[in-house]
């Protein structure tokens, strides 16, 4: 078996997300044939080296022999059992440890099986939570520009990257939109904490308008990852909790995408010292193995729906892998890793071989910006750097440089003009500078007129 003989045999019969399929006419599909560590090997024998996870959803490597045995170990027990009067070990052990790790003050898990699926549970949880307590008119959510939650019809009409979103805006339900604070957008001079502080005004602002009709504020902490890796400062959570326990709002934090050590802590809200009413889990909680997802809340809500069955109070919501052993033992697995080999600490010099190994890319006449929390690192091409006018879009810039570091043997896969790093943990500094050195190729190619 080769490549050719199976990218056929695909292009017959697979339709690939988030792809445009013509594209295939001259870009090749690439059949994995295997995985081990940070590498991903084809059936020609050609390796490259996941530079974004594989979606950002692989935390310590392909075919992690941890991970591996636990699931393999749960497979000879209990592969799945509905979770509607039925329960199992594995859900109520990972369900006991998430709590232990995550915000103080969260109590209760709710599992779907995937990041779309748990956004959903949380928008619909807040308005329900409103309407049990008889405020039903709180039915509004208020979201940030530029901001990704999935692509499902709810999460789309909470998300702003209008390549998901606007083709679908006529079936959207209508949501208040809030200046990012992005701190790409910032003046020249002012730090990330003062931009990020500047830009709360305006969420201060619409709360205290729309406070009456909204159940949640929805945000991704730290980064907005699918809206070209754009970052901001910490003290914009912590104003923005403040503000939200002020206006009795709830706070979803979406950490679907930068949960799990991505921002350099557990979980990007402990770095504003803040507890949200709805934490979202998904993409790393299994190490990448099998899909997953959790809601964590705290009492209050839980107990806004505990009640007799004839008051209707329940919240009804379902997906049959609810909680499914396979990927609960996978998520156990990969907890396992953290607190064993100390992952947060360990994390912290690869970060600062990410940043030094991709300072000087912001000496590049083409690059305006190199950004960074903890093990994400992105590079923003631009047209014009002192103008910071960027690249047409229909010149498809970061695809020349996807195609360009597959010949090298690395899987970049950037957002429109923005080039990105979010590689499993177990890399190492040497092929972070592999990474970094390719990367920078790349970007001199792509930026060749």
């Amino acid at each position: 078996m080769n490549n050719s003989t199976l990218m056929q045999r695909d292009l017959a019969v697979v339709w690939h997300p988030c792809t445009q399929m013509k594209d295939h006419l001259h870009m090749p599909v690439i059949p994995i044939r295997c995985g081990q560590g940070v590498w991903l090997e084809d059936f020609d024998g050609q390796r490259y080296l996941d530079a974004v996870s594989s979606w950002w959803v692989n935390l310590f490597g392909h075919c992690n022999s941890r991970i591996s045995a636990a699931v393999k170990a749960q497979l000879d027990t209990l592969e799945h059992v509905l979770l509607a009067g039925f329960s199992h070990e594995t859900v109520i052990e990972l369900s006991e440890r998430l709590l232990a790790v995550a915000p103080p003050g969260l109590s209760r898990c709710f599992y779907a099986d995937n990041g779309s699926s748990a956004v959903e549970v949380a928008l619909k949880m807040s308005y329900h939570y409103w309407r049990n307590h008889g405020q039903a008119d709180k039915c509004r959510f208020v979201t940030l520009t530029n901001s990704y939650h999935g692509e499902t019809l709810g999460t789309l009409a909470v998300g702003d990257v209008a390549l998901y979103k606007e083709t679908y805006a006529p079936l959207l339900m209508e949501t208040i939109s809030v200046a990012s604070p992005d701190c790409f957008e910032r003046e020249e001079g002012v730090s990330w904490a003062e931009h990020s502080r500047l830009a709360f005004a305006q969420m201060e602002q619409t709360l205290e308008q729309h406070a009456d009709e909204v159940c949640a504020v929805i945000v991704e902490p730290l980064v907005q990852c699918a809206g070209n890796m754009r970052m901001y400062d910490p003290i914009y959570l912590e104003l923005l909790s403040a503000a939200c326990k002020r206006h009795n709002v709830h706070l979803i934090a979406d950490e679907i995408a930068v949960g799990f050590g991505r921002t350099g802590s557990m979980f990007a809200c402990e770095q504003a010292q803040i507890t949200p009413d709805f934490l979202c889990l998904s993409k790393g909680l299994t190490g990448g193995y099998l899909p997953l997802s959790a809601v964590l809340t705290h009492d209050d809500v839980y107990q806004a729906f505990y009640d007799d069955y004839e008051t209707l109070r329940a919240f009804l919501h379902s997906h049959s892998y609810t909680g499914n052993p396979l990927g609960c033992r996978a998520a156990l697995a990969t907890l396992d890793i953290f607190e064993q080999d100390d992952v947060i600490n360990s994390n912290r010099p690869l970060a600062e071989k990410m940043r030094q190994a991709t300072a000087h890319f912001a000496d590049h006449p083409h690059v305006a910006e190199v950004r960074q929390h903890g093990m994400i690192v992105a590079i923003e091409m631009v047209k014009d750097k002192a103008a910071r006018i960027p690249y047409p879009w229909q010149q498809r810039r970061g695809l020349r440089v996807y195609k360009y570091a597959l010949t090298k043997g690395v899987l970049l896969r950037p957002l429109g003009n923005v080039i990105y790093f979010m590689p499993p943990y177990v890399i190492t500094p040497q092929q972070i500078q592999y990474m970094a050195e390719v990367a920078y190729e790349c970007i001199e190619l792509a930026c060749r007129d």
